[in-house]
């Protein structure tokens, strides 16, 4: 076991390096780069342009350099904690994301929790009562989680909370907490905003996790050792959580390696909807103006976070399941 772990540390060093040098390359792919597109926009805007002061930003920040140059450069600032300059935000990249960051983790790990708490009492009750009114009704319920895209329920959500309540639910504080420093004011607000966002994304993760907690749940009822355990007179909860639901979770516990990065990255698609205040629309927006050392240091944050996280999986599904083992060897 250290063994097998130590080497998949090892493993994950040449694994960072070739992500950092795809998103560094996908990143440069597009022509042009942030110093070009603002000077584009200042000109559409019909303003001056001053490129002695474009072209003295570009060779601060070494963008008057080939691309491999600042390429060593970006790897070697974030070894030693120095993830760049944003230049959409003119702050260091560690300050743009450090307020966001926990508000995503925030809202992200709220939704873990309600997810978990509505899905496995539903998915545990469907497997067990199958074919019943309960679990029609229910996956009727799932399946319709899984069909409504998360920003549409968004949607739906504003629209009625206007027409019938006369608010806006957008955001995660009331405006006037937007720029302010972390009061009780503050947080009490966060509070009354956090659970819609909370259930609107969380709706097609606990849908789908019943499904699939439903359908690994029935398959191992079938099997044998249960059927030896009900003949004995086991009790028909601890038979249920003893083994069947241990085996069940595999899938949950696979889930890991992409539980982690989306704590950080969030619902992109719905935070844009709704105005939050956490990482998804910040890297969105990114990507589009070419802000490469915030895009290109938070895509590499998710991808530490995912290599750590399927290496947890790995270890934790060898200690969950006996089946499973980290190293193959002869058996009797």
């Amino acid at each position: 076991m250290i063994r097998y772990i130590f080497w998949r540390i090892a493993v994950m060093v040449p694994t960072l390096l070739i992500i950092s040098a795809l998103v560094f390359a996908i990143i440069e792919l597009p022509p042009g780069d942030y110093f070009e597109s603002y000077a584009a926009e200042l000109q559409a805007q019909g303003e001056g342009v001053d490129m002695d002061k474009i072209n003295a930003l570009r060779a601060e920040y070494d963008f008057d350099k080939p691309p491999l140059i600042r390429y060593f450069y970006w790897v070697g600032g974030m070894l030693t904690g120095d993830f760049g300059y944003s230049f959409e935000y003119e702050l260091p990249v560690t300050d743009v994301v450090g307020d966001r960051l926990w508000l995503t983790v925030l809202v992200s790990f709220c939704t873990i929790v309600l997810t978990w708490l509505i899905a496995f009492p539903i998915g545990m009750y469907s497997a067990t009562h199958q074919y019943s009114w309960g679990d029609y009704g229910l996956t009727f319920l799932g399946l319709l989680g899984i069909a409504i895209p998360n920003f549409m329920l968004a949607l739906i959500f504003m629209y009625f909370a206007n027409i019938w309540f006369g608010t806006s639910i957008g955001h995660l504080m009331d405006q006037k907490y937007l720029s302010q420093p972390m009061s009780w004011d503050k947080a009490k607000s966060i509070l009354e905003h956090l659970w819609i966002p909370v259930i609107i994304i969380g709706t097609a993760g606990t849908a789908g996790m019943i499904r699939r907690l439903r359908a690994n749940l029935l398959d191992e009822l079938q099997k044998q050792y249960v059927m030896t355990a009900r003949a004995k007179g086991l009790h028909p909860f601890r038979t249920l959580v003893k083994y069947p639901l241990r085996m069940a979770l595999n899938f949950f516990i696979a889930d890991i390696g992409s539980i982690l990065p989306a704590i950080i990255s969030g619902a992109e698609i719905t935070a844009i909807v709704l105005s939050l205040e956490t990482t998804g629309p910040m890297l969105i927006k990114a990507l589009q103006s070419q802000d490469m050392y915030l895009a290109g240091s938070f895509l590499m944050f998710l991808a530490f976070l995912t290599v750590i996280g399927v290496l947890i999986s790995d270890l934790a599904l060898a200690l969950l399941d006996p089946r499973i083992r980290l190293q193959g060897g002869s058996t009797k």
